[in-house]
């Protein structure tokens, strides 16, 4: 299957919105997303396939230098495909073509598929938020990628 890493369009909002319901406890909406397409710090990725279908999204704030990942979801039935390796690294490469210093996300402990592919990408565990996640309740361990000399080329 083939890919694409595009910037998230508002034809785009629709079908985020169902991966956001299928994800998550507490889904953003249509309205959160599409708030997203108006602000100058957003950074949000779409993956789609060559007939355009939306196989899954993730999206980040940077200012400063500063990547914050706010999502990251693929759809159920496109997973384990490297969909999120894909978004995720098309973040990374945004925060490093702009000159950032670090991207950093919180995840659960219990998302071991999450974890793993962050580790795989470079992120490291940089602390621990007591009690972040709601429905469950759930610590939230927060993980950071710094860019260092290696990153530079």
């Amino acid at each position: 299957m083939s890919v694409s890493i595009v910037p998230m369009s508002e034809a785009h909002l629709p079908a985020l919105a169902a991966i956001e319901r299928a994800c998550f406890p507490t889904p953003w909406t249509e309205a959160d997303l599409r708030a997203e397409l108006s602000s100058d710090t957003a950074v949000f990725r779409v993956a789609v396939d060559e007939a355009g279908t939306v196989l899954g999204y993730g999206g980040m704030h940077f200012v400063c230098g500063e990547g914050y990942i706010d999502n990251i979801a693929t759809a159920p039935e496109a997973r384990v495909q490297g969909i999120g390796t894909a978004v995720v690294s098309a973040l990374l490469q945004y925060a490093r073509m702009h000159d950032g210093t670090f991207v950093t996300l919180e995840v659960r402990p219990s998302n071991e598929a999450a974890l793993a592919l962050y580790r795989k990408l470079g992120f490291q565990q940089a602390g621990r938020r007591k009690g972040f996640y709601t429905h469950p309740p759930e610590d939230a361990l927060l993980l950071t990628h710094f860019f260092g000399h290696e990153d530079a080329d």
